[in-house]
């Protein structure tokens, strides 16, 4: 028996509609991530890219738990000598609220050629208006289950 590799030409590409307001950052970030890899579909192939689509509303109404609003610290460095530049996560989400889940997905996906490609497919709004409705994607519930 020959073990399966998915061709790129083989690829069908869902779209999925991920409402971040329901859940807490984390956990929408790891299904995002999930939906980005192809993880759940029977073709995956790890240097083959068979994710879906993924549009992500309600960005401004991000939950996280804890003081992680104040205590959570993003650092950018402009190479020079003393820039280092610091802001909160509160600071962030003011200026950009796509920010912080854009961010999260990110680092949830592997570090590979791939990565780039796979965060194009990723659309984050800030409210519940998106321009995708001719896509007709499939809302996806990322709630506790417990």
């Amino acid at each position: 028996m020959k073990t399966y590799s998915a061709k790129p030409a083989d690829v069908t590409r869902q779209w999925y509609l991920v409402d971040a307001s329901e859940a807490p950052l984390g956990r929408v970030a790891t299904k995002v991530a999930s939906l980005l890899l192809g993880k759940g579909k029977p073709q995956f192939t790890k240097h083959i890219d068979v994710g879906d689509f993924v549009v992500i509303i309600n960005a401004e109404k991000t939950v996280v738990t804890g003081d992680k609003l104040n205590k959570k610290r993003y650092y950018h460095h402009s190479s020079y000598p003393s820039g280092l530049k610091e802001a909160t996560l509160t600071e962030k989400m003011a200026k950009d609220p796509t920010f912080a889940i854009t961010t999260a997905v990110r680092g949830m996906l592997p570090i590979n050629k791939l990565r780039d490609v796979r965060m194009l497919r990723l659309k984050v709004y800030p409210g519940t208006e998106h321009k995708h409705d001719p896509q007709s994607p499939t809302p996806i519930s990322v709630k506790d289950t417990k």
